[in-house]
């Protein structure tokens, strides 16, 4: 009797689980919109005062605070032998980082934050959180690093919109993301004052901080001489419509690995890919030059070619940083992740990689991972597009 009734509770228990797996399929879209998308009324936020980023509580990364997260270095960075399995998989280690001549100006980098705020009770984070802050130092780590051999980083810390916004058309989602860009913008009018009036800088974001470095591009910069100093912006894991955006930003597509004065953007992919939760919302927006971006591509330039749309295999991939599994730590794996850009846009890396299961989103979406796969091509890319820069204006 006792073992009919466990094989009973085994077989209840396997019942609700594809039934959850089923619901799940069918309405994931309802239920992370239940679970994520605030229900209380949005809160009228005020602008921030002027000089308020001279303030350094205001940042999470800047030159005068100390031991950023953007110092931050994988296991195995620069060593022959790599610090993982290395051995087991067959994998050569990463190599040493490109060389920089002393002697070379260093380039400023203002980077934002991807959102990092999770919980559903407010539509704007709170400049300060402290469920936040170690998300903030985290990404900050994982994905400002790629920089800190080029120059010095500049975060801002901004009321940034919850997660929730991005998964809804409600007017709120709206009203909150312009609250955060305001936010951004007035972080870098600050960035702007404390750099020479003439030295060139990058741009950087990914998720959120590509939103709104893309709104930066087409409100703040377009037509300023801010412009002609961008050695590049990254504009990662957010999409830009290359027919309804593109033609209104201040600079083109990386088309080759040595342009500069430029874009790159990409949003990572494993196979098959879903992307439906980014184009369902996508799909109903309008550009910055006023079109719709209905079925118009997203921008895609390979990080391992350096080049809009292309492919490569794994092995032009220099290396991709492998979290461990308590995600506090990580090492540097060569040869792990191809990838090439599809007509959509996507940047696809074939089968799901085993070494980045957790915290993949619905669709096969590595989003979280877009900084990670990439990581020392990122590097050498930005240290390329620099001297190409400094090249272009002699």
């Amino acid at each position: 009797m006792a073992a009919r009734i466990f094989l009973y509770l085994i077989a209840t228990a396997i019942f609700l689980v594809l039934l959850a797996g089923v619901a799940w399929t069918l309405f994931q879209d309802e239920l992370l919109e239940m679970a994520l998308v605030p229900g209380e009324a949005i809160e009228m936020l005020e602008e921030v005062p002027d000089q308020a980023y001279a303030n350094r509580a205001m940042w999470l990364i800047r030159p005068d605070i100390e031991n950023p997260a953007s110092d931050w270095l994988p296991e195995g960075f620069g060593e022959e032998e790599e610090v993982t399995d290395a051995e087991e998989t067959g994998i050569t280690p990463a190599p040493a980082p490109v060389a920089t001549d002393d002697d070379q100006p260093r380039i400023p980098v203002f980077y934002v934050l991807p959102t990092t705020y999770l919980d559903r009770d407010r539509w704007n984070a709170p400049l300060n959180s402290p469920a936040a802050r170690p998300r903030q130092e985290l990404f900050a780590a994982s994905q400002a690093s790629v920089f800190n051999e080029i120059g010095e980083v500049w975060a801002p810390l901004y009321r940034q919109a919850v997660i929730g916004a991005f998964l809804t058309d409600h007017r709120n989602a709206e009203v909150a993301l312009r609250f955060a860009y305001q936010d951004v913008e007035a972080a870098f009018d600050y960035f702007l004052t404390q750099i020479d009036d003439d030295q060139p800088f990058i741009l950087a974001g990914h998720s959120q901080g590509g939103l709104h470095l893309a709104t930066l591009l087409h409100e703040r910069i377009a037509g300023t001489p801010a412009a002609d100093r961008i050695v590049a912006a990254y504009v990662i894991g957010w999409p830009i419509s290359v027919e309804a955006d593109l033609p209104a930003l201040p600079l083109n597509a990386c088309a080759e690995p040595e342009s500069s004065n430029c874009i790159i953007a990409f949003q990572s992919f494993a196979e098959p890919a879903d992307p439906h939760q980014i184009t369902r919302i996508y799909d109903e927006s309008t550009g910055y030059t006023g079109a719709s971006r209905r079925d118009t591509a997203m921008l895609c330039v390979n990080p391992l070619t350096g080049s809009r749309n292309g492919e490569a295999a794994a092995d032009a991939n220099l290396g991709a940083v492998v979290p461990n599994e308590d995600m506090n730590n990580a090492s540097l794996t060569r040869g792990l992740i191809p990838a090439r850009c599809n007509d959509q846009g996507l940047l696809l890396v074939g089968q799901p990689p085993e070494a980045f299961g957790r915290y993949v989103l619905p669709g096969n979406n590595y989003h979280v991972f877009d900084f990670l796969l990439f990581w020392s091509n990122l590097r050498d890319d930005a240290a390329r597009r620099v001297s190409a820069y400094q090249v272009a204006v002699q």
